[in-house]
């Protein structure tokens, strides 16, 4: 009797052990040592002076160079817990096209990468919801290898998992931890598999059904996206809002009945209005999709021939999604970080954000 005590008080402070491996909430510190080991993407020697590796961590796995450019790590600390860092932008145009990509994608269906390979996902449970179609088509690539892997470690007892990305990678980590949760709650891992995630100077990942989505299982601290106020990817892609994009239950849908019960005057003063207020979103919105969806599938399929995309989303409202860490520059960020219409990207890269992050307090 004492000994199966004995054995449950081990089991159960294991457990303890394992669950307080990762703790909800933002927490600076683990932010920062992601950050380290972020920049380990920039493949640049440099790196390891200005950012050093945080004690305890191990390069375990880089994956092939996949899709548009996209390519991710695994790193595995002391404790146990594993790091997915994906990688953002690179100077290579394919991976700016990635970007671009920017017409909407349903938020459940499935995307043919080859013919070999098609994407089946759920990232959102609103049939409303749309993602954004490049970094969908990098988060399909990824998985491939990602998904393996963590079954893989999981198998050998490591149950908690970081997601990192910084700039196009946060974009990818929004909608990877996505897919991560569909899948787990579809039974695919057990609930005691954790998964957090810090998004870094992520833009906009889709619209406003999938934030409504997304910020449903992650706002009690499972999930935040880091953005120096001054950054301006965090603003794109740019949203174009049209009377389509409201709740069914809205007092625009019908407006055109509502006009016609007016008197004669009213009603055609009002009918001019209307027409100048929604007709330029909606041409706006058909244009966006064209040019950044039709179009551009033509330009990725000369990197993915075999790439079979699903019907568009008539939307393209782009709004930030999940907790923010919101970093503020004062006047002597602004000495070391001056604005400059020649460095677009001045307050985009690692540096302004360690910088700000170090004297960030909550």
């Amino acid at each position: 009797m004492r000994e199966k005590l004995l054995i449950i008080i081990i089991l159960t402070s294991f457990a303890q052990s394992q669950a307080q491996g990762l703790q909800k909430g933002f927490d600076k510190n683990e932010y920062i040592k992601l950050m380290q080991i972020s920049a380990r993407q920039l493949d640049t020697p440099w790196v390891n002076s200005k950012f050093p590796l945080p004690n305890g961590y191990q390069l375990i796995y880089r994956s092939a160079v996949v899709g548009l450019d996209n390519r991710w790590d695994l790193w595995l600390g002391a404790d146990n817990i594993a790091v997915i860092s994906l990688r953002g932008t690179t100077k290579n145009s394919v991976s700016w096209l990635e970007n671009f990509y920017a017409a909407m994608l349903p938020a459940q269906g499935s995307i043919q990468i080859t013919k070999q390979y098609t994407f089946n996902y759920k990232l959102a449970q609103n049939p409303h919801a749309a993602i954004h179609t490049g970094w969908l088509i990098g988060t399909a690539c990824l998985s491939q290898t990602i998904i393996p892997k963590i079954d893989s470690l999981y198998k050998n007892g490591i149950k908690n998992f970081l997601i990192i990305g910084h700039s196009q990678g946060g974009a990818l980590a929004y909608l990877l931890t996505a897919h991560l949760h569909y899948l787990q709650k579809a039974g695919q891992w057990p609930a005691d598999l954790f998964f957090k995630t810090y998004c870094s100077a992520a833009p906009k990942p889709g619209n406003l059904y999938f934030a409504y989505d997304y910020e449903s299982y992650t706002q009690q601290g499972l999930a935040y996206n880091v953005v120096n106020a001054d950054d301006w990817v965090p603003e794109s892609p740019a949203s174009i809002q049209t009377i389509n994009d409201f709740n069914e239950v809205n007092p625009y849908i019908d407006a055109k009945s509502t006009i016609k019960k007016q008197k004669f005057a009213m009603k055609i003063v009002l009918r001019v209005v209307y027409k100048n207020l929604v007709k330029p979103t909606n041409s706006a919105q058909r244009k966006n999709q064209k040019y950044l969806g039709a179009k551009a599938t033509k330009i990725v399929k000369k990197t993915l021939p075999e790439l079979v995309v699903p019907k568009f989303a008539k939307t393209s409202n782009y709004v930030r999604a999940g907790n923010f860490i919101t970093l503020q520059g004062d006047a002597a960020y602004y000495k070391l970080f001056p604005n400059d219409k020649d460095k677009v990207f001045m307050h985009h890269m690692w540096e302004p954000y360690f910088y700000l992050i170090a004297k960030w307090h909550d």
